[in-house]
């Protein structure tokens, strides 16, 4: 079933609030285990992804509309989370950063753009490329990723219908079917819950593969605002069993919590 086809819920207009919103949580309620059922496919996409950034490369995702803002904010949230450069994981949105906040429209129907996005990154075989569409027909994320294929890089997918053009496109697809939306078509729903939730997983699996996690705590974060340093502080009497001025100490010090765990192990 599509991601387009009508939903039970018919005559939206007509019912309480109360009702709405009940309808949305019984249907957001099977996005999980409609991702738990790709969990073979994305474990074998995590594995690529692995392999290349831990041979020096990098990742990178395409997408339109909900599916590239998605990806973007995925991206911008690897560096401080896990302390890994800017440029290691990397957004690209159809029409451009400006897309971002407002919607750039026939931007998706591009099949050449894409590739001509990726060229100002020095794109490279050593890289890998993932497609997010929901529908899995998006002209400018198959285009992309044929032409990522054709020039040797690892190439996957995250889309919401099976056997989509966008899946053929990709030798590592991760297929979340999660059926009708509660508006008919409104990929944003579920659907956008659903790549959320497996974006998460590629970057979270992958980094912590790589070496950027202890235990489960984020050692590499960045120590970016008053919040995050008090994080760090707790990580430290955590592990060390330390009063809270020496772990202050500790962090001021070192300048990560990795660095100040390092040197008292």
């Amino acid at each position: 079933m599509t991601t387009e086809t009508s939903s039970e819920y018919n005559d939206l207009e007509t019912l309480s609030t109360a009702t709405l919103l009940a309808g949305m949580n019984q249907l957001d309620q099977t996005v999980p285990l409609a991702v738990q059922k790709a969990l073979p496919q994305i474990e074998q996409l995590v594995e690529a992804i692995v392999g290349r950034l831990r041979a020096g490369g990098r990742l990178f995702y395409i997408g339109a509309g909900t599916s590239g803002r998605l990806g973007v904010v995925d991206a911008s949230e690897c560096p401080p989370t896990f302390g890994v450069p800017a440029g290691l994981v990397v957004g690209i949105i159809a029409g451009g950063d400006g897309a971002i906040r407002q919607a750039v429209e026939g931007a998706e129907d591009n099949a050449t753009q894409a590739w001509l996005d990726l060229q100002q990154f020095d794109i490279s075989e050593k890289d890998v490329l993932v497609g997010i569409a929901a529908s899995g027909r998006t002209p400018y994320v198959i285009g992309g990723l044929q032409a990522a294929r054709q020039a040797g890089l690892a190439t996957g997918c995250v889309v919401c219908n099976a056997g989509s053009a966008v899946a053929g496109a990709s030798e590592f697809p991760v297929e979340v079917v999660t059926g009708p939306e509660f508006i008919t078509g409104s990929t944003r729903l579920k659907a956008g819950t659903a790549q959320k939730l497996v974006l998460n997983m590629l970057t979270t699996a992958t980094f912590i593969r790589l070496g950027r996690v202890k235990g489960n705590k984020m050692v590499d974060m960045q120590l970016s605002n008053d919040k995050l340093v008090e994080r760090g502080q707790r990580m430290l009497m955590d592990e060390l069993a330390i009063p809270a001025a020496e772990a202050a100490a500790l962090l001021r010090a070192h300048g990560s919590v990795r660095a100040a765990l390092d040197a008292r192990q």
